[in-house]
């Protein structure tokens, strides 16, 4: 069949007087099909008019569609029962030409970055062989949206805290960051809404503050906005993962470092370049990073147990056997676990990844062997109180006695006291106590909560008739 170019031509050629046979030679043509187009007058291709089984059923195959919620299978099953010739070839191509269940696609779009303008942030769940055993992981990618340079790690779960820790990394491999990160709409991130409405936790909010850009999410659905960062994902499964050995989670970063470095060095076709070339003449446009990154971590709090562990994430790491049933502070930070008593930090351990119902012990938080707490001996508590507080010696052995025990717990509560209050108020209350004989510590906190409310908190009073001595008023 003649294409329309070619009857235009055969046109063009009639109109200037050309015979059919000259026509015909010129263009490499039937003389019959140069007629038939001169006798049309019209350079559109006709529409051949074919007759097709499934005409006759496109009622009862919309009728089946609907029936059978798309499925063109049973749709197919549904007519043939009913007597249709049709293979189940015809009618996907009839459905094809007619539109039924299929609808046209619509042209991907493309979207342009100026350098440090935006940078992508996603994850990815896969599963990967670490020192011989398959586990699940999270990918977690960021990616400069003008010179794609990526970076990324890989975690054992995927929380507020790993995000931050990842992502004060990544923009330490960047050196800056760009003015806006775009992100799915993660719970990690997201407080409420979704895309142009999202709003960010207050505490992701002023994370991206401190390092100088804002959180923004695409629309539902919308995965094509962070194209940049997901098509990496891919990449990542078949070309990083395949092949490779990990002893541990320190040395599968560490090779995703690597990894990340070969291939932001290397030439790509795509780009024309490498990555590292394109950052060149993006790295100058980024956010500064602050002066001082301080490290990230959670705070928990935790009571040393009697065994002397604090229990974290299933994990159980060893606290100075002193410090039994004290509070303390427990910093998890990405590497390590540190214990604080106070301001003081008393333990340090490496932090364990994976919830194992392990236990860390460091042999100096355990007394020496056959030197255990003396049972019959002086408590540590006591000790510390008189030498706090050496105006205490008559007023312990008294609350010793008429408490439960060794008088362990009442002790540590008083070692409390004389570490939160004034001594003042604090010995005048105890000295009163022991006057009368009294050894319950609420009554005796009571007392020197009120002796506190009155000395130390002094409401100014009032001038009348609206004197005021600071200034001079008379």
């Amino acid at each position: 069949m003649l294409d329309q170019s070619q009857r235009l031509a055969i046109l063009e050629l009639h109109k200037k007087g050309a015979s059919v046979r000259s026509i015909s030679n010129a263009l490499g043509v039937s003389r019959d099909a140069v007629s038939e187009v001169i006798e049309r007058g019209s350079a559109e291709v006709p529409r051949l008019e074919r007759h097709e089984l499934a005409e006759p059923w496109r009622d009862e195959i919309l009728a089946q569609y609907a029936s059978c919620k798309g499925n063109l299978v049973r749709v197919h099953e549904e007519i043939k029962r009913q007597g249709a010739g049709l293979s189940y070839q015809a009618l996907t191509a009839f459905c094809r030409r007619h539109g039924i269940g299929h609808e046209p696609k619509e042209p991907a779009g493309r979207y342009d970055f100026a350098p440090g303008e935006e940078m992508q942030h996603d994850t990815s769940p896969h599963r990967v062989t670490i020192g011989g055993v398959e586990k699940a992981i999270q990918i977690v990618s960021l990616v400069l949206c003008f010179s794609r340079m990526i970076f990324f790690q890989i975690y054992a779960r995927f929380t507020r805290f790993e995000c931050k820790v990842f992502l004060t990394e990544a923009l330490q491999y960047f050196g800056g960051s760009a003015s806006r990160a775009m992100i799915d709409n993660t719970h990690v991130v997201v407080l409420r809404g979704a895309g142009a409405s999202m709003v960010p936790v207050p505490e992701m909010a002023a994370f991206g503050e401190r390092f100088g850009f804002q959180f923004v999410a695409h629309e539902v659905g919308d995965a094509n906005r962070s194209a940049r960062v997901e098509n990496p994902f891919n990449w990542i499964q078949k070309n990083f993962l395949p092949g490779r050995r990990f002893e541990d989670w320190d040395d599968l970063n560490r090779q995703a470092r690597l990894w990340c470095d070969e291939k932001n060095a290397a030439h790509s076709d795509k780009l024309h370049a490498s990555r590292r070339e394109l950052f060149v003449a993006e790295q100058h446009l980024l956010k500064p990073l602050p002066i001082w990154i301080p490290e990230v971590y959670v705070l928990h709090h935790r009571v040393v147990d009697a065994e002397g562990y604090v229990n974290l994430q299933r994990v159980r790491y060893s606290a100075p056997y002193q410090l039994i049933g004290r509070d303390v502070e427990v910093r998890e930070l990405k590497d390590r676990v540190d214990i604080y008593e106070g301001p003081r930090r008393v333990a340090s351990h490496k932090r364990v990844v994976e919830p194992i119902d392990k236990r860390i012990t460091d042999p100096t938080h355990r007394p020496p062997r056959g030197q255990g707490r003396n049972k019959n001996g002086p408590l540590p508590e006591e000790a510390e109180l008189l030498k706090a507080q050496p105006k205490l010696a008559s007023y312990l052995p008294r609350l010793k006695k008429h408490a439960s025990g060794r008088g362990t717990l009442a002790l540590r509560r008083l070692l409390k006291m004389v570490h939160d209050y004034p001594e003042t108020p604090l010995m005048t209350a105890v000295s009163r106590a022991e006057q009368y004989g009294l050894f319950d510590l609420d009554r005796l906190e009571r007392m020197v909560l009120k002796q506190i409310a009155t000395d130390y908190f002094v409401l100014p009073v009032e001038k009348e008739d609206g004197h005021d001595e600071e200034n001079g008023d008379e």
